[in-house]
């Protein structure tokens, strides 16, 4: 199982900060490896403090079931097969702002999970630090 570096897991947090910055928000930002141990994690100045829990599990949501958060989403509403899943796992995010990131050749080496914002800047913001990678 390949994991995701300190530094590549810098670069995915640095890409999210600036992407926060472009949208003229503050978030919360975590990488986990491939096991979903946390590898770093940002708290921008005057990120809501809320928001640091969620941001982590978004990111083992997203690697515990190698997708987006917001797909768990879809499939965790009412008569979806998935749902009730956020109560598995001591609590799951299901909502966007989770995404894996994966190497060149495609293999997961780890995800990002983002909050603090609306979960469309929260998703925006996880991806762009996903893709620095």
């Amino acid at each position: 199982m390949s994991n995701i570096t300190l530094a590549q897991a810098r670069k995915a947090i640095d890409a999210a900060i600036q992407k926060s910055n472009d949208l003229g928000v503050k978030m919360n930002i975590a990488v986990v490896d491939a096991g979903t141990n946390l590898v770093a994690f940002n708290k921008m100045d005057d990120a809501w403090l809320g928001s640091i829990d969620i941001a982590q599990k978004k990111a083992r949501t997203a690697r515990y079931f190698n997708m987006d958060t917001g797909a768990i989403g879809q499939l965790s509403q009412p008569g979806g097969s998935l749902y009730n899943i956020e109560h598995s796992n001591g609590g799951l995010i299901t909502f966007p702002g989770g995404v894996v990131i994966k190497d060149g050749e495609g293999n997961i080496i780890g995800a990002i999970g983002v909050s603090g914002s609306t979960v469309e800047d929260d998703h925006e913001v996880a991806s762009a630090g996903a893709t620095a990678v």
